[in-house]
């Protein structure tokens, strides 16, 4: 979201962005997309995580809770654009101790050490990009994860167009998610595109997931070695 933006209208997007999240799969997705990570590293118990363009800081939470019902526990990182986002985000959080939130571009360079956290995960953030950008993005995450990089995102076609402007003029009154929805579905990566901004940063696609709709999936990249130890094939691919 670039210039001014009103805050009622934003904080009615961000709704909108959770409602897609939650039920149309994208929560759905990046979960398994950790677990599927995790399952194919060593790891210890404790996971840190960076969430690039975190939004409402839905899926984080999520996150969270998921790998706590598996005996796992998960600090993470979240980061976006603008104070009115992170905000929104932190009020929503409330005072979680595993979860905090701050105020950071993308640019060439993110402001973290080389191996800062586990993994680095992206969702609905990568088709609001140039191609050269998103590369330099999955780059720099592949730099400061020690694990891997798991980027969620929309598909591009025709007919999600088409999906994505009738859903937004049936579900939803603001003018932005109305007018983002079929841009962002315009603009999106399909995942061999993705595929191959990853691999200028050394990163291997282990697994890619797929949306219930086919309009969406989550890329899951592992470092070629974790500790000494790769992660095995995918069988599902």
């Amino acid at each position: 979201m670039d210039g001014p933006l009103d805050e009622q209208v934003l904080r009615d997007n961000l709704r909108d962005l959770m409602r897609v999240n939650r039920y149309l799969g994208g929560i759905r997705l990046s979960t398994q997309a950790v677990e599927r990570l995790l399952s194919r590293t060593s790891v210890d118990e404790h996971v840190r995580l960076l969430d690039i363009g975190t939004g409402a800081g839905d899926i984080p939470i999520a996150l969270i809770d998921r790998l706590a019902e598996h005996g796992r526990t998960m600090t993470v990182h979240a980061i976006d654009t603008r104070e009115e986002m992170i905000a929104f985000a932190e009020r929503r959080a409330g005072d979680r101790a595993d979860l905090t939130f701050a105020v950071s571009t993308v640019g060439d360079r993110l402001p973290f050490a080389d191996d800062s956290f586990d993994i680095v995960h992206c969702s609905l953030v990568l088709h609001h990009l140039e191609p050269d950008e998103g590369t330099r993005l999955i780059g720099e995450a592949a730099r400061v994860s020690r694990i891997g990089v798991i980027v969620n995102d929309l598909d591009r076609a025709p007919h999600l167009w088409i999906g994505a402007w009738l859903l937004g003029h049936l579900l939803t009154g603001n003018r932005y998610t109305r007018h983002d929805g079929p841009l962002s579905v315009r603009r999106a990566y399909r995942p061999a595109e993705v595929m191959a901004m990853a691999a200028s940063s050394g990163l291997e696609c282990r697994a890619h997931l797929g949306g219930f709709l086919g309009h969406r999936y989550a890329l899951v990249f592992a470092r070629p070695t974790v500790g000494g130890v790769g992660p095995g094939p995918d069988p599902d691919g």
